[in-house]
């Protein structure tokens, strides 16, 4: 019966949460570039330490909110796809969905509009981000294709994923991006068969 462990994971979760919270708030609030760890952590009511034992960085700290309210937008791009239908269609649906996210929820909006700080988790250091999403993309496209080889799946996801950031970077009206990148997974798809 050890209970102190699981208390302590428990504990462990919630300050985790509270940190990006705290990050959450400043990232929102344009207050992201001008805080320090000490500072996250002091509204977190958590250690600088465990601030760095959890997230090791600042960078790391803003990937993982980002992350968190990805998977958020993701699980309601999961729900989209599973409504069926033809997959380009629905990868097309999803892109529409994100790009009025990017457009309309505060902390994605910040990171595509804000400074030089928050953008590379987009863009230049977007390799933990986009993993976590083609991971989820792959698995939905082949569930709903299951003669779709997985690496035509990958292939599709990344070049979707990869033109929904472009667009989100660079808006246009998230129909006509919503078409293009229906197009072009359509193709993508036909040639993996």
């Amino acid at each position: 019966m050890d209970t102190g462990s699981g208390q302590s994971r428990a504990e462990g979760a919630s300050a985790r949460e509270r940190l990006m919270d705290a990050a959450y708030a400043e990232v929102v609030s344009g207050g992201w570039a001008g805080r320090r760890m000490a500072d996250i952590a002091a509204v977190a009511q958590v250690s600088r330490q465990t601030l760095y034992n959890v997230f090791g960085s600042k960078e790391g700290l803003l990937q993982a909110v980002v992350v968190r309210e990805v998977n958020a937008l993701l699980d309601r791009v999961v729900r989209l796809l599973e409504e069926g239908g033809d997959p380009p269609h629905a990868v097309s649906r999803a892109t529409r969905l994100v790009l009025l996210s990017a457009r309309d929820n505060p902390l994605l909006r910040a990171v595509v509009t804000g400074d030089h700080g928050l953008l590379p988790v987009l863009t230049t250091r977007s390799e933990p981000l986009l993993e976590v999403l083609g991971e989820r993309i792959t698995a939905l496209l082949v569930k709903h294709d299951p003669g779709l080889a997985e690496s035509d799946a990958e292939a599709a996801a990344d070049v979707s994923l990869r033109l929904t950031v472009s667009y989100s970077l660079q808006p246009i009206d998230p129909d006509e991006a919503a078409s293009r990148v229906e197009t072009v997974v359509h193709g993508m798809l036909l040639v993996g068969r």
